[in-house]
C-alpha cells in the first residue's frame, strides 16, 4: 500500500538540500579536476616520446576499464599504505577526477584529430612553438566539437557523486540512507533523491546544449 507522509516529506527535505549543496560541490570540483587533467593527459599522449605516449595511453585504458567504486576505494583506503591519507571529501573528488579525466582525454583526442592538417603546417612554417600551436590555434578549433561529449560526462558526474557514500562523505544518497535508518522509512528520501537528480540533471543537459549552440555560433560553425 502507497503511504506518503507529507509531513516527514518536509521534515527530512532542508536535509536532502543541504545534502544537494554536498553534491553539486562534489560533482563541481571532480569535473574541475577532469577537465584540466584530461587535456594533460590527451596532449601528453601525442609527444614523440613513444615511451611516454604509451605509458599515459596505458594508464587511461587502466583507469576507464576499473570500476569508479574501486578507484574511490584505492584512494582512500590504500593511499594510507603509501603515507597518504586524505580526508573521505579530498578522497572522493580526486577519484572522481581522475576516472573522469581518462574519459575526456579522449574526448579531447577526438577533437584535436577533428583539425584539419593544415593548421599544424601552417603553424610550422611559421615557426610556432608547439606550446602556442596547441594554446593559441589547435585548442581553440578543438573544443567545440568536444563540447557534447564534455556535457555528457558532466551529467554522468553528477550522477556517480552517490559512490561517494561508501567512505562517508555527507551527499545526497548517504544523507537519505541515513534518514532512512534513523526513521525506517525509506520510501520519501529515496524518492525525492530521484526527484532532486531529474529537476538538475534534466536542465543542466539542455543548457549545455544550448552552450554548445551558442559556442558555435560564436565560431561560425552552424
Amino acid at each position: 500500500m502507497f503511504d506518503w507522509r507529507w509531513d516527514f516529506t518536509f521534515e527530512i527535505l532542508p536535509r536532502l538540500l543541504l545534502a544537494t549543496v554536498n553534491t553539486l560541490m562534489a560533482a563541481g570540483a571532480g569535473y574541475a579536476i577532469a577537465v584540466v587533467l584530461g587535456l594533460v593527459l590527451a596532449l601528453a599522449q601525442r609527444t614523440p616520446y613513444r615511451a611516454l605516449t604509451y605509458a599515459v595511453r596505458e594508464l587511461v585504458e587502466f583507469i576507464r576499464s576499473t570500476p569508479l567504486v574501486l578507484q574511490i576505494f584505492f584512494v582512500f583506503y590504500v593511499g594510507p599504505q603509501f603515507g597518504i591519507r586524505l580526508a573521505p571529501w579530498t578522497a572522493g573528488m580526486i577519484a572522481i577526477g581522475l576516472h573522469y579525466a581518462a574519459y575526456l582525454s579522449e574526448v579531447y583526442r577526438g577533437g584535436l584529430e577533428s583539425v584539419p592538417k593544415g593548421q599544424w603546417e601552417a603553424s610550422l612554417a611559421l615557426n610556432l612553438s608547439p606550446a602556442r600551436t596547441y594554446f593559441r590555434i589547435i585548442i581553440p578549433q578543438a573544443l567545440p566539437p568536444s563540447l557534447a561529449g564534455m556535457g555528457n560526462y558532466l551529467v554522468g558526474i553528477f550522477k556517480d557523486t552517490p559512490m561517494l557514500s561508501v567512505i562517508g562523505v555527507a551527499e545526497l544518497m548517504h544523507t537519505a540512507n541515513a534518514i532512512g535508518s534513523e526513521s525506517y522509512r525509506f520510501l520519501e528520501p529515496y524518492t525525492l533523491v530521484g526527484v532532486i537528480f531529474l529537476a538538475i540533471s534534466l536542465p543542466t543537459a539542455a543548457l549545455i546544449r544550448v552552450f554548445e549552440a551558442w559556442v558555435r555560433r560564436q565560431l561560425g560553425m552552424s
